[in-house]
C-alpha cells in the first residue's frame, strides 16, 4: 500500500502547481508538544477517511472538528491533505488554520522540496517525513529543508531497523513512532516499546496510531512517550471534546 502511495504522490508532484502565498501566522509545533495542556501531549487528528478503515466520519465538517478539538485542549492537530486514498484537502487546512490558535501538521506522504512549499503556502506549522517511505540522507535533505522555510519535522518510523538508518544520519528533534505497519495496515500498540529505548534522550517522541483509551495512553506514556497522534478513535465519537476528555479519563462514556 505504501509504495502504492508513493507512486501516485510521484504523478501528483509531476503536474503540481504551488498555491498563491498565504498570510499565517507560524506557531511551533515542537514547543506545543514540549509543554503539553496535560500529562502527555496530543495531536489530534482531522481525518475523514483512509485506505485501511474507509469512511471514518460521513458528516465530515473539518473547521468544527478541529475547533472542537482545540476547546477539548489538544496541543496540535493534524490535517489530511492526501485527496486519493484519504479524502483529505489542502482546503481544508487551510481551512483550519485561518480558525484555530494551536499548531498544524499537514499529514502527507512528503517526498520531493515541491510539498514543502506547498505545505508552507497553505499554512501548514510543521509536515510529516516517514522513514519508510526514502533513503536516510534524501529524508535529511527534505527535514533541512523543512527547516530552512520554517516548518518543525515530525519523522516517523515503524520498526527499529529504520529508525537505526535515520539516526546514522540525523538526529529528529521531533520522531513518531507508527504503531501501524503502513506496508500490511496492521496495528499493535506495544510496537513502540523496544523502539523507544533507542531513542536519543533530547528527542521528542510522539506515539502513533492504536490508541483508544485512557489505558493506551498510559501504556504509550510508560514506553516513553511524551506525546501522541490520535485520529480514528476520536473521529468515530460524535462530539470530538468530549471524545478527548473521555481518552485522558476526565468523563466516563455512558
Amino acid at each position: 500500500m505504501l509504495n502504492k502511495i508513493l507512486e501516485t504522490k510521484k504523478e501528483e508532484i509531476s503536474r503540481l502547481v504551488l498555491p498563491e502565498e498565504g498570510q499565517f501566522t507560524k506557531r511551533s509545533f515542537y514547543d506545543a508538544l514540549k509543554n503539553p495542556n496535560r500529562h502527555i501531549g496530543l495531536i489530534a487528528e482531522v481525518k475523514k477517511a483512509s485506505p485501511s478503515k474507509g469512511l471514518i466520519k460521513e458528516n465530515f465538517h473539518p473547521v468544527e472538528i478541529a475547533l472542537a478539538y482545540e476547546k477539548g485542549g489538544a496541543d496540535c492537530l493534524s490535517v489530511l491533505t492526501d485527496v486519493q486514498y484519504f479524502q483529505g484537502a489542502n482546503d481544508y487546512l487551510t481551512a483550519v488554520k485561518n480558525a484555530v490558535n494551536i499548531p498544524i501538521l499537514r499529514k502527507d506522504f512528503i517526498i520531493d522540496e515541491l510539498q514543502i512549499e506547498e505545505a508552507r503556502r497553505i499554512g501548514a506549522d510543521a509536515i510529516l517525513l516517514i522513514g519508510e517511505a526514502l533513503e536516510a540522507e534524501r529524508l535529511k535533505e527534505l527535514y533541512d529543508d523543512a527547516h530552512s522555510k520554517n516548518l518543525d519535522v515530525l519523522v516517523e518510523v515503524h520498526d527499529i531497523e529504520t529508525l537505526e538508518r535515520v539516526l546514522k544520519v540525523f538526529t529528529p528533534k521531533l520522531l513518531g513512532v507508527n504503531n501501524r505497519n503502513l506496508k500490511t495496515f496492521e496495528t499493535n500498540i506495544h510496537q513502540l516499546k523496544e523502539i523507544a529505548q533507542l531513542i536519543p534522550k533530547d528527542t521528542l517522541l510522539v506515539g502513533e496510531s492504536g490508541i483508544y483509551t485512557k489505558e493506551d495512553l498510559d501504556t504509550v506514556k510508560s514506553y516513553g512517550a511524551s506525546a501522541v497522534l490520535v485520529g480514528e478513535s476520536l473521529m468515530r465519537k460524535e462530539n470530538q471534546t468530549e471524545a478527548i476528555k473521555e481518552l485522558y479519563g476526565e468523563i466516563v462514556n455512558g
